[in-house]
């Protein structure tokens, strides 16, 4: 495994070991339901986003959260923050905003016992559990560093010193896909880094007149904290310890394979639709995030049917459509819908083996 973290951590098979897992399991899940219920309160449908944005956090990932303005995007952040009794930063990312805005700064202050001058930090927006990055690719590249190094490394450097970000710490970035101009696009390699790129559509017709009836009425309702930033620590760990078998890990990598148009088992679609394909990181999301939807429905066990859905928004934005692919109107998610019909599960490979 690579140094980012994702080395599965040991299974204790222990019964008392396993009593807590279940435990924890059960009030994940109850813990969820009751999350989805207070959301609803306050956001409309947004079901598949919601669900994203809780595998990221239960997998200390980071989501990019794609949608025209409007959308509630900024609300729903700031209620899931509400309901984690986290606290909760926005940063508005503008052309002149520079990285000390964002991680904090030295500044000289009087020190009242020596009556000398000295340098004190003054923590920036960063020191916060859950971060808001509003039009991420508004801001110029050295500013997007900071926050990308940030989200890696999980501190900040000042200077000669470095200061740890709060646990948990968690990345929402948004990104208008209309409008272009002006912008500075995040490359490739640092699109890796989010762990979702999660797409916000619009609502449907009857989701729409639910939001006039409700947006235009009374203010909205009060929300109650469910889960702490110890409990969410507790949660993380228990998704790590989530066990899986060898044809799921099979899976996930002969999926991320297949979007490499350079190998040679690439399909023709693949190599004449896309110019770049996903790297491990990719394979790793894979089985993170199918661990954590496990838990959040209620099993100890990832399956290849919990890789299947969160196929799209792991793979979206590491694969790079060719021209061909954008001149007749194909999509990375369409290339990652035809995969997921065309990569065969690995146990069926070894049942033709197996009759061969």
């Amino acid at each position: 495994m690579s140094s980012s973290g994702f080395t599965p951590e040991p299974i204790n098979l222990d019964a008392q070991s396993k009593s807590k897992e279940a435990q924890a399991i059960k009030g994940l899940v109850n813990a969820s339901a009751r999350m989805r219920e207070e959301i609803g309160k306050v956001i409309v449908g947004q079901h598949d986003v919601v669900e994203q944005l809780l595998i990221a956090l239960l997998c200390r990932g980071h989501c990019l959260l794609v949608g025209v303005p409007g959308l509630a995007k900024t609300l729903l952040v700031s209620t899931v923050a509400q309901l984690l009794h986290l606290s909760f930063r926005r940063i508005q990312f503008t052309p002149d905003l520079m990285p000390s805005d964002i991680t904090g700064t030295d500044i000289l202050q009087d020190d009242l016992e020596t009556g000398r001058k000295q340098f004190q930090f003054m923590p920036g927006p960063l020191f916060s559990h859950i971060v808001l990055a509003d039009e991420i690719n508004r801001t110029p590249p050295k500013t997007q560093a900071a926050l990308l190094e940030a989200m890696q490394e999980r501190h900040v450097t000042v200077g000669s010193s470095t200061y740890r970000l709060p646990a948990p710490f968690f990345v929402l970035a948004t990104q208008n896909p209309i409008e272009q101009e002006g912008t500075y696009p995040l490359p490739e390699a640092q699109l890796d880094r989010f762990m979702f790129n999660t797409i916000v559509k619009y609502p449907t017709a009857s989701e729409e007149l639910e939001i006039l009836m409700r947006t235009t009425a009374d203010a909205p309702p009060k929300l109650n904290p469910i889960l702490n930033d110890k409990q969410i620590l507790a949660l993380q760990d228990v998704v790590r310890k989530v066990p899986v078998a060898e044809h799921v890990f099979m899976y996930a990598r002969d999926l991320a394979r297949a979007t490499r148009p350079t190998e040679s088992e690439a399909s023709p679609f693949v190599k004449e639709y896309l110019s770049w394909g996903a790297g491990p990181r990719a394979g790793q999301n894979l089985i993170m995030g199918a661990k954590a939807r496990a838990l959040l429905h209620g099993r100890f066990h990832a399956t290849t049917e919990d890789v299947r859905a969160v196929a799209h928004p792991v793979l979206r934005h590491r694969i790079v459509t060719t021209f061909q692919a954008d001149s007749e109107g194909i999509n990375a998610d369409d290339v990652i819908s035809k995969l997921l019909k065309e990569v065969r599960m690995p146990l069926e490979k070894l049942s033709e083996k197996a009759v061969t």
